[in-house]
């Protein structure tokens, strides 16, 4: 049964590219997370996908240091066993197999809060294994997630719910292959500049401006190293702008944050868009301004945009969704993220301290608000 103190499993690292943001992202939540309310058990994804107890704190994950941060292997493996009917109110357990195939249990979860970003962690893989295992989580759903992480199917959910999305053409590893010169020619009809991007994945990982297409070739390779699917976006000239949307307690609306501005800066280095760096290494390159300086009746409708947003691809618990507000009036969704940077100066968690959240009980919300959510279809 669970105690008053429910045991939280925390996943971080993973598999893709974000596996370093995932451990930074570990790091502020674990060190923020209310200890007095929940009990926590850390458990590291390595980059070869091997579940593991952390070798290293997670909570001294840190960008800046002589090495990214990362799971390391070990000779013991975990794994998160299913609960039975006649436990199906304990979550599920979970068991450490050692080099000699004997198996410990280092005890029962009762909510998972998986930090993980990117494929195989924040793309429906895990929130399958999670729903199988009959363990409530924190965040989006299988569907939710896989189309969040899928910016094709993604621009199709907004375009279905009336929202303006900017000109896109996307390259599928299939026409690569049967016809590469005509994916390239469709490209070639957007306006320059263009971004090129893997179509699934994050944190500005593998994304190329171009502004000649001289450079296409090279850029498409680029995106092609993170995934064989590929997303090429138009330029849109616009301030960006974002919106924390936070899942309701009652069934009802989501809950929106006060806009935020993302402003790049004359850092350490030139920076053409909001890249790696600039998010997580180069502290002189972007800020975050919040409330964004908008008109009221702008920043109302960014907000009710996201909602709108989160609802078209049936969000649940946490999104940050990101526009461009253009030069002359036109809002433009950009993209919804299902699990955000959340280290404490990560654009979400500032965005909800700005509207009156601080760090701790927004984190306090999503576990309890995952644990009122019932496991599999709903």
């Amino acid at each position: 049964m669970r105690t008053n103190r429910p045991r939280v499993l925390v996943l971080y690292g993973g598999q893709s590219s974000e596996h370093a943001v995932s451990c930074v992202t570990a790091a502020g939540v674990l060190n923020a997370i209310d200890t007095a309310a929940f009990e926590v058990v850390e458990v590291g994804i390595t980059a070869d996908g091997q579940w593991t107890k952390p070798v290293v704190d997670p909570r001294t994950h840190a960008f800046g240091l002589e090495e990214l941060p990362r799971v390391v292997p070990t000779d013991s493996s975990v794994q998160l066993i299913p609960g039975t009917s006649s436990t199906a109110d304990r979550g599920a357990e979970l068991l450490e197999i050692g080099a000699d195939l004997q198996a410990t249990s280092l005890g029962w979860v009762d909510v998972v809060l998986p930090l993980l970003h990117g494929p195989f962690g924040e793309d429906g893989t895990l929130q399958g294994m999670l729903e199988m295992a009959g363990v409530p989580y924190v965040g989006a759903g299988v569907l939710t997630s896989a189309v969040g992480m899928d910016k094709h199917f993604m621009k199709l959910a907004f375009r279905a719910a009336g929202l303006v999305v900017g000109p896109w053409e996307t390259i599928t590893a299939r026409q690569w292959v049967l016809d590469a010169q005509a994916a390239v020619d469709r490209v070639r009809r957007l306006q320059l500049p263009v971004f090129v991007k893997p179509a699934r994945a994050g944190s500005s990982t593998g994304i190329t401006r171009i502004d000649d297409f001289s450079a296409l070739d090279q850029a498409l390779e680029t995106a092609r190293k993170f995934d064989p699917k590929v997303i090429v976006e138009q330029g849109i000239d616009g301030r960006e702008i974002e919106c924390g949307v936070l899942g309701s307690r009652t069934g009802g609306h989501a809950r929106t944050s006060l806009v935020g501005e993302i402003v790049v800066g004359d850092g350490a280095e030139a920076h053409q868009f909001y890249d790696f760096n600039a998010k997580y290494t180069d502290d002189a390159a972007a800020a975050l301004s919040c409330p964004a300086e908008l008109p009221g009746e702008v920043a109302d409708e960014i907000r009710r945009q996201a909602a709108i947003a989160f609802d078209a691809i049936d969000g649940e618990g946490i999104s940050r969704v990101d526009f461009f507000y253009t030069t002359d009036g036109t809002v433009v969704i950009n993209e919804v993220n299902t699990m955000p940077g959340f280290t404490p100066i990560s654009m979400y968690p500032q965005m909800w301290k700005a509207s009156g959240m601080d760090y701790e009980d927004l984190i306090t919300e999503l576990i309890e608000l995952a644990l009122e959510r019932p496991v599999g279809l709903r």
